[in-house]
């Protein structure tokens, strides 16, 4: 099957009801502390305030509630159900991370791996934009993409098994970049769905976007941002990039 006739997004839509088993609030545990630890480094103690953008099921969010007062934004009303009902103490507004100004300003802003979904970089610019509009001078942007375009692996592929019990789902994904005169990264989503006995197939298709490292770090200056790279392991592996570390600057005097 040729990847233009599968239907796109499934996974923010009709499929969002599997977001836990697909990737289980407990797995962003460690990674959480990593974004932790920078927050409580740059900002210092402090209940502070924190916005993340593209919260999606709210995992990754979750690990830090009980340390942060957040605000929550997707554009998913379909996953932030997942996330209100994790997170019921966080305000959650469905917006676009690249236009939505919310008229207030926080000590942090975060966006996990949302960020892939920036397929230009006008989308970057105008998400950074975002970023910078609601924090103070000061205030610090984290944000992590799921690949740099020197270290994609073309093919990815990676599977996972969950089960909660009732349902068991095997999850495999197939990632490549088709065109390399571009910035995109198109993935095939595999949903094994095994229920009562029996076996349901379902696939999706996401674009994401693909850039060099240098092309983040100049954007987010551009933006406003003193940046640089919080290199990070977990588990003697990397779980993801760099996490990319903005600190606003104050207006010039």
């Amino acid at each position: 099957m040729k990847p233009a006739h599968i239907q796109q997004n499934r996974l923010y839509g009709d499929l969002a009801y599997l977001w836990p088993l697909v990737s289980p609030v407990e797995e962003y545990a460690a990674e959480a502390r990593c974004w932790r630890d920078v927050l409580r480094d740059r900002l210092g103690p402090g209940r502070h305030r924190v916005l993340e953008l593209g919260v999606g099921g709210g995992h990754h969010l979750s690990h830090l509630t009980a340390d942060f007062e957040t605000t929550a934004v997707d554009l998913s009303e379909a996953m932030m159900r997942h996330s209100r009902r994790l997170n019921p103490g966080v305000e959650h507004i469905v917006g676009d991370m690249r236009t939505i100004r919310l008229g207030r300003t926080f000590q942090a802003v975060l966006i996990h791996d949302a960020v892939s979904h920036m397929q230009t970089e006008a989308d970057l610019k105008a998400t950074f934009a975002t970023a910078a509009a609601h924090l103070e001078p000061g205030g610090v942007f984290i944000t992590s993409p799921d690949h740099f375009r020197e270290t994609f692996r073309d093919p990815f592929v990676d599977s996972t098994t969950h089960s909660d019990g009732e349902t068991e789902l095997t999850f495999i994904e197939f990632a490549c970049a088709p065109d390399p005169a571009d910035t995109t990264v198109e993935t095939i989503l595999f949903y094994l769905i095994r229920k009562g006995g029996e076996l349901r197939i379902e696939l999706d298709r996401l674009t994401t976007g693909l850039f060099a490292r240098q092309r983040w770090l100049d954007l987010m200056a551009e933006a406003g941002f003193e940046v640089e790279c919080c290199r990070r392991e977990l588990n003697g592996a990397d779980a993801q990039p760099d996490l990319l570390v903005g600190t606003l600057r104050g207006p010039a005097t």
